[in-house]
């Protein structure tokens, strides 16, 4: 979370508040720990149930917003309200059999995350899987520690959480108060150059995406479906985040390029056909530098469209910074290497995207004060959807169908819409009145008709 907020905040923004960040890094890491030392001998003086019922509003919030995301944003929004909601419901119930279920799958969630990320980093080496690996064994020791009824006998689950995610989060808020006190450029984004902006919008929310005609960032996305050469075989899945395969067995992966109005085209191509056979797919996983081959940089978009097909989705952002990009791609072209997992047409995307957006949030909010920007963009949805998608992609690999949905989270977050859970709710609630209306309106159609 700190890596992102730091990009999307800014390090000049930041820095100049880093004393505040360390204190409260320091309460929260505290807070943390009471709580979680609290829970130990099972009598508990933090009071649960006022907790429960956020945790409840939160979920029932989100569940209401969930459909108005697209593709990956609305499953994870389905997926973080149901969670709340069900632990919620749980925790008002009060009983021991609660308590049990919600350690077996606090413990579940613990262990499949671990396993993951333990299989991703031995599998993948990327640049720091060693941290990494041993992130999923603490998971996996977390796991353990959620499944045996030892020392509360479960009583202790939802405090333990609570103390755990705190503690978390107040020591990564005071390693972020830390970086940004010496740090003078992002050190979340490699090769970019630090400058101060000229141009803030004057405006901090739009109403909606940019227009056709409106100067705007692009992320172009062919899905490994959509840019198939023929109908393909239904997979969910595998064939909106991995591969879609047709049905005259020909695999397409998908690929995903930016383009932004000042000229800069960023689309990475391996210079040569990669041997994707199932003897070499394994090794080819690794994100070592014996894997790396040739790439080549496409021209522009009208070339590569022309000489393939146009892509099938895109995802346009007006808030961004052209002399940070044109910074980062000054840099990144310098080396046309291309690697399968780490350096893909992908992971080139994701990282342009992040070069080109860092600050934004900082430059929208600036002038009504460093809590309010913080505060906006902690409450913002997309943000924990983004979060979710960038450690996924770091773990494994940048997919074209991660991209996407990346993409259009950063993009609520960058070009934030009236986007408070108050403002969403309402919005939903309209849409559902307006989809009422018309549905009375057809029905009575029907009956006029009839008659």
């Amino acid at each position: 979370m700190m890596r992102l907020t730091m990009i999307l905040l800014g390090v000049d923004f930041l820095r100049s508040h880093w004393r505040g960040l360390r204190r409260f890094g320091w309460i929260t890491l505290i807070a943390g720990i009471v709580i979680f030392i609290d829970a130990l001998d099972g009598s508990l003086f933090f009071p649960i149930e006022p907790f429960a019922c956020l945790l409840l509003f939160e979920g029932a919030a989100t569940l209401m917003v969930a459909h108005s995301g697209m593709g990956g944003q609305r499953i994870l929004r389905y997926v973080k309200g149901s969670v709340f909601s069900a632990a919620a419901l749980l925790i008002l119930a009060g009983q021991h059999d609660g308590d049990f279920v919600l350690a077996m799958i606090f413990g579940m969630l613990f262990l499949f995350d671990g396993a993951l990320q333990i299989a991703s980093a031995v599998v993948v080496r990327y640049r720091r899987w060693r941290p990494a690996l041993w992130g999923g064994i603490i998971e996996i020791a977390l796991a353990i520690f959620f499944f045996q009824p030892w020392p509360s006998h479960y009583s202790g689950t939802v405090p333990y959480c609570l103390g755990l995610g705190l503690a978390f989060a107040g020591w990564n808020m005071f390693i972020l108060a830390n970086r940004v006190k010496r740090a003078a450029a992002n050190p979340g984004l490699k090769g970019a150059v630090y400058m101060e902006e000229a141009d803030v919008p004057d405006v901090v929310e739009w109403d909606g995406p940019p227009a056709d005609d409106e100067k705007a960032l692009t992320v172009h996305v062919w899905t490994p479906a959509g840019s198939a050469p023929s109908e393909t075989i239904p997979r969910p899945v595998i064939s909106r985040y991995i591969a879609a395969v047709d049905r005259n067995g020909v695999i397409s992966t998908g690929h995903a390029a930016l383009e932004s109005p000042g000229g800069i085209y960023i689309s990475l191509y391996p210079a040569e056909l990669i041997d994707q056979s199932p003897d070499e797919f394994a090794r080819l996983l690794r994100a070592t530098p014996e894997n790396n081959v040739p790439g080549r940089f496409q021209p522009d978009y009208a070339t590569e469209s022309a000489k393939w097909c146009p892509s099938t989705r895109k995802v346009r952002i007006r808030n961004y910074s052209e002399e940070r990009l044109k910074a980062f791609w000054e840099s990144y072209r310098q080396n046309e290497s291309y690697n399968l997992t780490y350096r893909n047409c992908s992971s080139s995307v994701a990282r342009a995207l992040e070069a080109a957006l860092e600050g934004s949030v900082g430059r929208l909010w600036h002038k009504r004060g460093f809590w309010m920007a913080m505060g906006k963009l902690m409450s913002t949805p997309e943000l924990w959807v983004a979060l979710q998608i960038r450690k996924r992609a770091q773990t494994m690999a940048w997919t074209p169908g991660l991209v996407l949905d990346y993409a259009r989270a950063l993009s609520m977050l960058a070009d934030p819409r009236p986007t408070g859970w108050f403002n969403t709710t309402s919005r939903a609630l309209k849409k559902m009145l307006q989809r009422r209306v018309a549905w009375e309106k057809g029905k009575s159609g029907e009956e006029t008709a009839e008659d």
